[in-house]
């Protein structure tokens, strides 16, 4: 049937175009914008993931100049470590030279106090953007990295940097902190410059030509009998010992017992007597001669915590050290060396040693009228500076050349371990900046495959579309016509 009123072949051919024109207007539309999911209305569920990447990636660009930022800081302060420990072995060298005889060692001061005035102000400079790494204590965090886990939270990753305090800082004993007194031994309330001494009793008269052998230390002292009376022996055989001239050891006897006598600071001194015949040797106590020093044992079971203040007095003077974060008693022990050291105390000199429990010990010897010696301990201090007493180095006197020639190498070790832990940070920095430039290239990459439109397979669909519009274009001409061929009836 015909009608003029209903034309259902124009219907269809403008639904046609319609649609087809609706199709085309989608194909410009990604033509021009360059994707295929430019706004929810396009595929809502695409879109909203890929706004949620966008916003991830735009973080990562965030933190990108963080790690930079975190980077340039961290090389300044490697930079500014290696520095200092090249001034520190130059300042080795003088100190070296200062304990030979013949210079000059004014001269020798003046070039180590030049040294120690270039090494404060290359940790006083080492800073970038006002943050300086080489001083101070407190962990600074670079942010490294944004973790959105299945559930859509997000959460921060960082990089902690800790400082390397390379100052001068004395720091600050608390005395009225928690008390480490239990931390630390001191081995007697004086110090004394008595000598230490062992009895050797010889025992069964020896034959003529017997050797009676006494070994000291790394000495051997020989007497060779020429009589079978006990007395004999004991005398010429401390005749040996004293004739040895063994540094810091002298004998005296009286009938058959020896008394040896020992001024050795630092270390011990063995004993160990033997006869070709029957002649035998008894000790009064144990068969070694104990270093002179009063020790500081530290315990092996307590931990240090930053803030731990350890105070060794000595006659009216107290020396402090409070430990920086990650120390150990190690690092006091030595802190304490040092800070007793640089006062240039006539007399007093120290060491740092280890016992047969794996203590670390703090020895002082007094070589003068005596002086109490104490030690106690307490909390929540403020760290004492690595390079602390650097600046007290006195090489003009013989004891404080050999002090500072046993101190310069704890410096060195602090200023090495600084610039490695640095350059161990700065390669991690750098590996994460490399990671975060990777992943949000990657992100990218995603983004674009879920809204960037194929250009190749768009521009054929609109050259396909464009055909199809003439052609509906043609076919609603042709529907609309229709009607007109009605006329024709009713001629």
């Amino acid at each position: 049937m015909s009608s003029i009123l209903t034309n259902n072949s124009a219907m269809v051919a403008l639904q046609t175009l319609k649609s087809v024109n609706k199709s085309m207007t989608e194909t410009q539309s990604q033509i021009s914008t360059g994707k295929r999911v430019s706004s929810a209305k396009d595929n809502s569920a695409v879109w909203a993931i890929s706004k949620v990447m966008e916003s991830d990636v735009k973080g990562f660009k965030a933190i990108s100049e963080s790690l930079s930022l975190g980077e340039s800081t961290v090389a300044v302060a490697r930079n500014a470590s290696e520095t200092v420990t090249d001034l520190l072995q130059e300042m080795k060298g003088k100190i070296i030279s200062a304990n030979e005889g013949n210079v000059d060692r004014n001269k020798l001061q003046t070039d180590i106090d030049a040294l120690t005035d270039q090494i404060e102000s290359v940790v006083t400079a080492a800073q970038f953007n006002g943050l300086n790494l080489l001083q101070g204590t407190e962990d600074v965090e670079v942010l490294s990295s944004l973790d959105r886990a299945n559930d859509g939270s997000v959460s921060s990753s960082s990089i902690a940097v800790e400082r390397q305090d390379l100052s001068y800082d004395a720091g600050s004993y608390n005395s009225t902190g928690t008390s480490l007194a239990a931390n630390a031994t001191a081995s007697a309330a004086a110090a004394v410059n008595t000598a230490i001494t062992e009895t050797l009793t010889l025992s069964t008269a020896q034959s003529i030509g017997d050797v009676l052998r006494l070994e000291i230390g790394d000495t051997t002292v020989a007497y060779t009998a020429d009589s079978t009376t006990l007395n004999d022996a004991s005398a010429g055989l401390t005749a040996a010992i004293n004739a040895a001239g063994i540094e810091g050891i002298t004998a005296t006897v009286a009938g058959a017992a020896i008394t040896l006598s020992s001024t050795v600071a630092f270390e011990d001194t063995a004993l160990a007597f033997s006869s070709t015949g029957s002649t035998t040797g008894a000790y009064g106590g144990d068969a070694a001669l104990e270093a002179r020093a009063e020790t500081v044992t530290f315990s092996a079971t307590a931990g240090v915590n930053e803030g731990d203040g350890y105070r060794v007095t000595i006659g009216s003077q107290d020396f402090d050290y409070v430990a920086g974060k990650g120390e150990t008693f190690e690092d006091v022990a030595n802190g304490l060396k040092t800070a007793i050291d640089g006062a240039g105390l006539s007399d007093i000199s120290t060491a740092v040693t280890t016992n047969d429990s794996g203590q670390f010990v703090l020895q002082v010897d007094n070589n003068s009228t005596t002086l109490a010696f104490a030690v106690t301990g307490a909390a929540d201090g403020t760290a004492t500076g690595g390079l602390a007493g650097l600046d007290d180095i006195d090489v003009t006197t013989d004891e404080g050349a050999a002090a500072a020639l046993q101190n310069i190498e704890t410096y060195i070790d602090t200023a090495i371990d600084s610039a490695a832990a640095f350059g161990s940070v700065q390669g991690r920095i750098e590996t994460q900046s490399e990671f975060i430039g990777k992943l949000t290239d990657s992100l990218k990459s995603g983004i674009g495959s879920l809204v960037d439109a194929n250009m190749e397979e768009t521009s054929a669909r609109l050259q396909a579309l464009q055909v199809q519009q003439q052609l509906a274009v043609q076919a609603m001409s042709i529907a609309n016509q229709a009607p007109q061929s009605l006329l024709s009836l009713f001629r």
